[in-house]
């Protein structure tokens, strides 16, 4: 709050445009002192020579005056030049020194000081890109027009005890902020004590994110459990009823319960990967493998799905060896995604192309790149971005009756992470879709 001046001082210093409204003027600096006393002595010795000239006053008389005078006029000006270099004079305001100033300045949340009416005292630059409306010395709810804020700013006022609140702040992008108004105590220019208030923003938009995040994968795993498991319960019933001496439909039923017990168990092993991608992603591999026979090997184990879907994989990898820091499993599980994914969902197609290269990265070293491309219906241009969820899928239909799980480019984002790679999407409607594994060499690894 402000610290307010009695009347006869703020008459006095109405001329001070430089100090906030509602506060007491700063002393007089020590030339305007130095010049009001010169000034003071000027009109006493025209005054007492005067009196020595037409009045009959005697010199010695005068002279003693005057010397009294003399001392009068310098005592103040010497007690205010003891103590010029404090802002803590009599009259002078704690929270308007350069002091008070630099600390607002320097804190790295938004933070505003406001005086007793809800004038802008201090604010610094994170607050004005924050609120660009706010002004000093303008009232700050004219530029913090949420409800939340006025009411917990008058509270703040009328009960001097701290208030905390959260608004939404739609422009220019949805973001929720905290904010937290302290009573802060500053004594007035006669020994009492005032309150300014102290208003701190913070920026929790990450952290609803995150918790929106958490809820959806809760959701999304609830709900990718519960099919394969309400599908079993069905089947596991009808065979106990109905279907007990169907053999026909034993058979049946016993096939499509191992198909949902077969995908429950790769979406639990699909969350178990990506929680220890996860929990290691801070943890870069240091073993030294060779890249090109694990795709080789990966290539290999899924030819009978190929055969199966009837597409062929062309391979046109590097003939020299291709050393990285990884890990062999992770890079297995890796290209297992992206290859198994290409012949699931470019099968028509007809052919799934995997080669290699060696390239320069955005950062300017080099880069070892395995590339993925299928020649099926491809992906829309608005999908691409968030391909890499965790259960996003492009078709819910058509992936579920492939069997994925929704978290096979989740993992192989994650799995990248971990190896400072970098995973590149592209795609044309009508002419598939390619999937870049970008990895540094290990002689650039350190650098990269």
């Amino acid at each position: 709050m402000a610290i307010l001046a009695p009347d006869n001082i703020q008459a006095a210093a109405e001329g001070n445009a430089s100090r906030a409204p509602g506060f007491a003027a700063r002393p007089a600096s020590w030339p305007d002192r130095l010049r009001r006393s010169a000034l003071v002595l000027l009109v006493a010795g025209l005054a007492l020579i005067a009196l020595v000239v037409f009045g009959g006053l005697q010199p010695l008389g005068a002279i003693a005056a005057f010397v009294c005078i003399t001392g009068a006029a310098l005592v103040p000006w010497q007690v205010h030049d003891s103590d010029g270099s404090r802002e803590t004079d009599l009259g002078a305001n704690p929270v308007e020194t350069a002091v008070a100033r630099a600390i607002v300045a320097g804190m790295p949340d938004p933070n505003v000081l406001l005086d007793r009416a809800g004038r802008v005292i201090h604010l610094n630059a994170a607050a004005a890109q924050l609120v660009p409306a706010l002004r000093r010395n303008e009232l700050a709810q004219f530029a913090l027009r949420a409800p939340e804020i006025v009411t917990a700013l008058r509270e703040a006022i009328a009960t001097r005890e701290a208030r905390r609140t959260t608004y939404l702040n739609p422009v220019p992008v949805d973001r929720w902020m905290e904010l937290i108004i302290t009573p802060i105590p500053v004594p007035t220019a006669f020994g009492g004590v005032d309150y300014c208030m102290l208003l701190t923003f913070h920026d929790q938009t990450p952290l609803r994110r995150v918790e929106e995040m958490r809820a959806d994968f809760v959701a999304n795993a609830s709900h990718e459990l519960r099919t394969p498991l309400a599908a079993l319960s069905g089947f596991i019933d009808t065979l106990q009823g109905p279907a007990r001496e169907d053999a026909r439909a034993r058979e049946r039923f016993l096939g499509i319960m191992h198909a949902q017990a077969a995908r429950m168990a790769r979406l639990i092993d699909d969350l178990l990967s990506l929680s220890r991608v996860e929990l290691s992603a801070h943890v870069r591999p240091e073993t030294i493998v060779d890249l090109v026979p694990i795709v080789r090997e990966v290539v290999d184990g899924l030819e009978p799905l190929a055969a199966e879907r009837q597409v062929e994989i062309e391979v046109a990898l590097s003939e020299t060896s291709v050393a990285i820091c990884g890990d062999r499993e992770e890079l297995l599980r890796l290209f297992e995604n992206l290859i198994e994914n290409a012949l699931k969902y470019g099968a028509s197609g007809g052919k799934v192309r995997v080669s290699s290269m060696l390239d320069v990265s955005p950062e300017g070293g080099p880069e070892f790149r395995v590339v993925v491309r299928d020649f099926g219906p491809g992906i829309a241009p608005e999908h691409l971005p968030r391909l890499t969820e965790r259960f996003y899928r492009v078709d819910v239909g058509d992936s579920r009756a492939q069997g994925g799980t929704g978290l096979g480019l989740s993992l192989v984002k994650h799995i990248l992470n971990r190896h400072r790679g970098r995973l590149l999407i592209e795609s044309v409607p009508g002419h598939g879709a390619s999937f870049t594994a970008g990895f540094p060499p290990a002689q650039a690894a350190p650098e990269a």
